[in-house]
């Protein structure tokens, strides 16, 4: 410090010797400078008394003394001129400090400093603040005019020099960047001229957006409808690079003035940049207007024609004081209004929850289809009531019991004797404790900028969280409170409750009242802006996502939580709809990698910032893809003490399980304590679908709109070549990321577009089955996702203020196809280019003017083609012909959308502006039957109850129309279970709305390929997603679909559909099906890409094509279902009996006492034989059928042609397919006519084919297999990497077992790795029958050797394998028999001697 104060007095001093030349007009050059410094110092630069820099502060220190006196009473004009002539006779700046460069210390030119102040329009009563005040030059010429000003410097020497030129004013030490958080307090000024850095930040070091960072805090810490005068860089505009910093920095303001100083202002500081000066109030406007461009500070002055006026400063709102009592015999005074904590008078006692915990898991409920009666599995509460409705849970998940539970809750006492929670749901609240009480494996800290956190041995101990996945309308908002209140009442009353949207607070509100809360508790964040410290001392804060992931330049939403929430924090954090956060890990896209979800990334930051939060995750959907499971940290999924080093293995390795492993996921958590998930029983519940027969005036309009996109599509392929992104002459792509990108946009606005288009041709059906549901007393639900908000917004934004007086707007799908076109079509030109491999490739042209370039004929194209679009027939939208149809006073509308067109009383169209409040209105209106027709999308819907509530007046049976399902499996489920909840008069019908055309499949394939995944990650039981509304049949995204489109494919080819052509389906769809040669591709389209080709085909077309690949996909099913494999997945074995020869304990988890196991089974198998009906449909499909039979075995065949193969020499080898009862084999053409083949009639090999049937169908093969059960995750690391098939073996009898399959040869290092002892079979019959049956059986060391069946020229033996050569002859003599074969002893076991001989060695 002393050497800083030394110098600066050395500077200060020099600086006054310097500012007299100044005013004597002696000229001052480098030994002047270093002359006043030197004497000063009182020594020179050489001796290192002072630096060079040192004396370029001392000149700048001095401008801002001399300038005040030297321009005295100067009009503005004549003083920029004065100021400029003198900065060029000054000397120019060549050396800079370390220091200079780290805060990028560039004082402002006098000129400019002027210019700035001028256009303030400071006033006598005005506070002004400089926030980087540098060397004080903008100050010294404000000082004489404000009331007082404020000087803010965070480098400490320059600050010293400021404290020495403005004795009487404050100077501030803090970051620029956080200035309205620092000042805080302080008087607030009504003017600001700042010059912030532009590049460089303290907390950040080099960061382009610093002097942004600088403006908007100092923006917030001026006085409503102040000044700010701003000099910025030159990108900061409103340009494509910088618009959105630019709009989200100057958010609340107005500029009334731009200007722009080209390059030379700062010519004397030693660089060249470019500048611009803003002039900003602080009140609501416009941010982009003109901007003054001249090279000169002068000829900027010049060019402005009036300095805009000063807006009229307001007071900063306060908040209303309370009412007091006055006195007068004593002193009032008033403040701001402290929260007020108020409680309600307790009249009921708390006390622990009693309940008592099975040794034994209670029996599984009732079973019926895929779901069990529900019951607490290891608790008893005898005070506790049933449910309301009766809940259900997954077989799979019945079939695990939760630990033994010790943690124990205290609510007050009517929380239970009232029945305010029922059993299922104290349960929750007993198990979320228990998982609180205990922490995850390991340590951690977590890195500054980084979302996962980091293992370290000194880091932080983090709890465990829970989750909770009872469906849609089971009561979780009940329960997240009740896990709430129980800490509550233990004196921890700091709370985060994060939901999907504001509107829920109203839902929050209810569930914390519902168990004794009050409304007040409930406190929502929007009451604190950001910036500023939340007041409250303790609540329930309510955090809508979007709000959490929300920001500004100076702080964020998730910044000012923690604060409030404090580094100790324990209280509880509920995730509701936590599915919101699925995106956060990012994930493959149509176009690539995407980035994770910023809400996603921000509740897991909230997650690892706060270590020892009680955090509860609740979704009925938490995830229907297990990477979406990434934001679920708390639960132990991966890391320090599981099988998974991270969260990356841990979704590889259960994503190679199968869907079976997905289900794996669900039950292990739910044995450990950490997962419940019950649902809703379905009983009761009704459901009809609702068809609508196209009308052809429908059928019509559908076929024009589909001719325009294959116009629309063909104007596409041809706009790619002459943009260069495609080169026409060679077929080759340049830019395919250009090219991926604008098919994409174009099959994205197809979908919708014809998903709009089914959706309006739909009302027809639906306005009379509204009507009879009406008349027969029920009240009416509709759902569905689109709302068509963004046409409405882009046709109001095309009009001007006289037209929108007046409005006459037609809404209609077609405006999604202009859009299209007028934003997506490709006309922007492309330029060649050789990249480092030297490969051709294209990119972006611009002109020498740096504007793109756009082709001309693309251009014409597209205006054309908007020109045709533009003269189609209208379509409604479905969500505004309810509404116009029924009227805005029958029809409750809850959507998340601001606005909507209505008709007055005289039919004319008015704008109608919608809150938030207004979803909370209607869904009340709808609730007491004011209305009795609602219309819900997903936007209006998560969180909300439509259903008969015995609370609630309107009690009539709810008819659900699920009009528009959409593409997310999740949320069509979710919206489901908005009429069908907890505390019900009746269930009610659910009626799906179908049309007849055929291209509509192509959105229901979409919802039921992600209820498998959803169904098995939720509820642990794949068939469970749909809730019985969709089911595997619906699927055309399967296998089954799969191969039959190839079949499809192969048929068009070779001209054998009716449906349509080779060339009109490649025409009609713009899909390549054959190579130059003419030859079916190799890398055929997928079916997902057909799917949307199809759905814009003209409906009688669409419809033949899928008739025809329908009948292929069902003859697919049907054999499935022949086969029984069908809708049970790949890992699923259907076996006749199942037998537990062993079960071996490998692993008892210290925590929960849950136990994994390895079991040995027998499994018997009925022998997988092929109908005679399903081989004769094979043989349809052939031009040809070879119907074969053996001479020698009298066994019958389908020869059918296969695949050829290519010998070394390029020969052709022609194979056919021999298809038997059993098998497949595979034989060369030549050798089918040498071999013992021969053809037979078609009613000979029926004939023969039934026999060989019924003699192989009652055939059973037993086979040993062993299979890890039971608390899989944490030992999944251990288990055979060669393979992760997660199966479920079924019995005849509906009992189940699902693991991780070991295979046999395994077994002992799987066991060694855990550290147990293999107990091996021993019975001989047992072992005997496993054998026989097709099983293997591994003898104990030290025999170590293996017995299992062999084939040996055609016939079955039974060998032993892996047995030393000097146990030959004791083998031999114990009636084994050997055999050299392709130079190797082998070891075979007579037939009949296989259990004497196992008798003998067993023993």
């Amino acid at each position: 410090m002393t050497t800083t104060l030394a110098c600066s007095s050395a500077i200060l001093g020099a600086a006054r010797t310097l500012a007299a030349k100044l005013l004597l007009s002696i000229p001052i050059d480098r030994p002047a400078l270093t002359e006043a410094m030197s004497e000063s110092a009182g020594g020179s630069d050489a001796a290192g008394v002072w630096q060079q820099r040192d004396s370029f502060e001392a000149l700048e220190v001095a401008l801002a003394m001399a300038i005040p006196e030297l321009i005295g009473r100067m009009d503005a004009g004549s003083a920029i001129v004065t100021l400029e002539a003198l900065a060029k006779d000054l000397p120019t700046h060549t050396v800079r400090s370390e220091g200079q460069v780290a805060f990028q210390q560039f004082s402002t030119p006098p000129a400019l400093a002027y210019l700035a102040v001028h256009l303030a329009r400071i006033t006598s009563e005005d506070v002004f603040l400089e926030p980087s005040a540098g060397t004080g030059i903008i100050t010294s010429l404000a000082n004489r005019a404000a009331k007082a000003c404020l000087l803010n410097e965070l480098e400490p020497a320059r600050a010293e020099l400021l404290e020495g030129l403005f004795p009487g004013s404050p100077v501030f030490r803090h970051d620029g960047a956080k200035i309205a958080a620092m000042l805080s307090g302080t008087a607030r000024p009504s003017v600001i001229v700042m010059n912030p850095p532009f590049s460089v930040s303290q907390s950040r070091g080099e960061d382009q957006n610093t002097a942004a960072r600088h403006l908007r805090p100092a923006l917030d810490h001026l006085l409503p409808g102040g000044r700010v005068v701003a000099i910025m860089p030159d990108w900061f505009s409103a340009s494509a690079r910088g618009a959105e910093i630019f709009r989200r920095t100057l958010e609340g303001a107005r500029v009334v003035l731009s200007l722009r100083l080209d390059k030379g202002g700062y010519a004397k500081h030693g660089t060249g940049i470019a500048v611009r000066v803003l002039v900003i109030d602080k009140v609501a406007g416009e941010i982009g207007v003109a901007t003054i461009n001249r090279p000169s500070v002068s000829e900027l002055f010049d060019a402005i024609t009036a300095v805009p006026p000063r807006a009229t400063l307001r007071k900063p709102g306060t908040p209303p004081t309370p009412r007091l009592k006055l006195s007068m015999f004593r002193a009032v005074k008033s403040g701001p209004a402290r929260p007020v904590i108020v409680r309600a008078p307790q009249t009921n006692h708390v006390r622990p929850v009693a309940y008592q915990v099975l040794d034994e898991p209670a029996a599984m409920g009732e079973q019926r289809g895929v779901y069990a009666d529900y019951r607490p599995s290891r608790v008893v509460i005898p005070e506790a009531g049933e449910h309301p409705t009766q809940l259900v849970e997954s077989a799979a998940m019945a079939s695990i019991a939760a630990p033994r539970p010790n943690y124990v809750p205290c609510l007050p006492e009517r929380t239970v004797t009232a029945r305010l929670l029922s059993a299922a749901q104290l349960e929750t609240v007993i198990y979320a404790g228990e998982a609180w009480s205990r922490d995850l494996h390991g340590r951690f800290i977590h890195p500054a900028g980084e979302v996962a956190l980091k293992e370290d041995a000194d880091g932080e101990h983090y709890r465990t969280g829970f989750f909770l996945g009872d469906g849609t309308g089971a009561g979780k908002g009940r329960q997240a409170a009740a896990c709430i209140l129980d800490q509550w009442l233990k004196g921890n009353r700091r709370h985060i409750w994060i939901s999907k949207n504001a509107p829920l607070l109203e839902d929050a509100r209810r569930d914390w009242t519902a168990i004794g809360g009050l409304p007040s508790d409930i406190l929502d964040l929007a009451r604190w802006k950001i910036g500023e410290e939340i007041t409250a001392p303790e609540g329930i804060l309510f955090v809508p996502y979007g709000t959490l992931r929300s920001s500004r330049v100076e702080d964020t939403r998730l910044d000012q939580i923690v604060r409030w929430a404090g580094a100790d924090f324990e209280g509880v954090i509920v995730f509701d709809e936590a599915h919101e956060m699925g995106g956060v890990a990012g994930g493959e896209g149509a176009l690539g990698q995407k980035q994770g979800s910023l809400q996603g990334i921000a509740g897991v930051l909230l997650q690892n910032t706060l270590p020892r939060a009680r955090v509860l995750y609740a979704s009925a959907t938490g995830a229907s893809d297990v990477n979406n499971l990434a934001y679920a940290v708390r639960l132990g999924l991966w890391g320090p003490g599981t099988a998974f080093a991270n969260r990356e293995q841990f979704i590889s390795e259960i994503r190679d399980g199968g869907i079976a492993a997905m289900e794996l996921v669900a039950r292990d958590l739910k044995a450990s304590g950490l997962y419940l998930a019950r649902a809703l029983s379905f009983a009761g519940i009704e459901y009809d679908i609702l068809r609508h027969d196209l009308k052809p005036e429908q059928i019509a309009i559908y076929d024009k709109y589909a001719d325009c996109w294959t116009i629309i599509h063909r104007n596409l392929e041809t706009a790619l070549e002459l943009t260069g992104i495609v080169d026409g002459l060679e077929n080759k792509t340049l830019n395919s990321g250009a090219k991926a990108a604008a098919r994409s946009r174009f099959e994205g606005t197809k979908q919708r577009f014809f998903a709009q288009v089914l959706l309006s041709l739909k009302l027809p059906s639906i306005y009379p089955a509204i009507d009879q549901h009406l008349a027969d007393g029920e009240s009416v639900v509709v759902q569905l996702v689109s709302t068509a908000e963004s046409i409405l917004n882009r046709r109001l934004n095309e009009l001007d203020p006289d037209e929108r007086e007046v409005l006459d707007l037609d809404l209609s799908p077609r405006e999604a196809i202009a859009d299209y076109l007028t934003r997506a079509f490709p006309t922007r030109q492309m330029e060649e280019y050789t990249d480092d491999l030297g490969d051709v490739r294209s990119r972006p042209m611009w002109d020498e003017a740096g504007n793109p370039v756009i082709n001309p004929q693309a251009e014409a194209a597209r205006d054309e083609l908007i020109e045709y679009i533009c003269a189609m027939p209208p379509i409604p939208t479905a969500l505004d012909a309810l509404l116009e149809h029924y009227g805005v006073t029958a029809v409750a509308e809850v959507t998340g959308r601001s606005k909507r067109l209505v008709r007055d009383g005289s039919g004319q169209q008015r704008l109608e502006s919608r809150s938030a409040r207004t979803n909370l209105a209607e869904t009340t209106a709808f609730m007491t039957g004011a209305k009795r027709i609602l219309v819900f999308s997903d936007a209006g819907g998560t969180g909300r109850s439509y259903h008969a509530s015995l609370d609630a007046k309107n009690q009539q049976r709810r008819v659900h129309f699920l009009l528009e399902p959409g593409w997310r499996a999740d949320r069509a489920i979710q919206g489901l279970g908005r009429t069908h909840r907890t505390h019900q008069a009746c269930p009610p019908l659910f009626r799906p709305v179908t049309t007849d055309c055929k291209g509509e499949a192509r959105f229901t394939s979409t919802i039921a390929r992600r209820l498998d995944a959803l169904g098995a990650l939720t509820r642990g039981q794949r068939q469970t997603g749909g809730q019985g509304m969709f089911d595997a049949a619906d699927n055309l995204e399967s296998d089954y679909a799969k191969h039959a489109l190839h079949d499809w494919y192969g048929l068009l080819a070779t001209g054998k559909l009716k449906s349509t052509t080779l060339a009109e389906f490649q025409m009609m769809s713009g899909l390549e099906l054959t190579d130059q040669d003419g030859v079916l591709r190799e890398d055929l389209p997928p079916i997902q890409r057909w799917l949307n080709r199809i759905l814009a085909m003209k409906i009688a077309v669409q419809n033949a094509i899928f008739d025809e690949f329908l009948t292929l996909v069902e003859t697919r099913v049907s054999a499935a279902k022949e086969a029984g494999t069908f809708d049970i997945g790949v890992e699923t074995i259907a076996v006749e009996a199942c037998e537990v020869l062993s079960d071996t304990v490998i692993r008892t988890d210290p925590v929960t006492g849950a136990t994994s196991h390895l079991l040995e089974l027998s499994l018997t198998q009925r022998r997988k034989v092929l109908s005679l009906e399903r081989v004769l449909t094979m043989a349809a499909y052939e031009d040809t059928p070879l119907y074969m039979r053996n001479d020698k075995s009298g066994k019958v065949a389908l020869a059918v042609p296969a695949p050829s193969h290519m010998d070394e020499e390029g020969n052709t080898i022609r194979r056919f397919e021999l298809i038997r009862p059993l098998r497949s084999e595979y034989i060369h053409a030549a050798r089918l006519d040498e071999s013992a083949w021969g053809p037979v009639t078609k009613s000979e090999f029926s004939r023969l084919w039934q026999e060989e049937f019924a003699a192989d169908e009652s055939q059973l093969v037993t086979e040993t297999t062993y299979l890890a059960t039971g608390l899989l995750l944490p030992i999944w690391g251990a288990l055979p990497k060669e393979d992760l098939t997660v199966n479920r073996i079924v019995d005849k009898s509906g009992a189940s077992w699902l693991g991780r399959h070991v295979h046999d040869l395994y077994v002992d290092a799987t066991l060694e790795k855990l550290g147990v002892a293999h107990t091996v079979q021993t019975d001989p019959a047992r072992i005997t029958a496993a054998i026989l049956g097709g099983g293997t059986w591994k003898a104990p060391h030290p025999l170590n050797f293996t017995i299992r069946t062999s084939r040996v020229n055609g016939s079955r033996r039974i060998e032993i394998v892996g047995a030393a050569a000097a146990r030959i002859p004791e083998l031999k003599a114990s009636g084994c028999f050997t055999e050299i074969i392709a130079y190797k002893t082998r070891v075979f076991v007579p037939f009949d001697r296989v259990e004497d001989f196992l008798v003998n060695w067993v023993s």
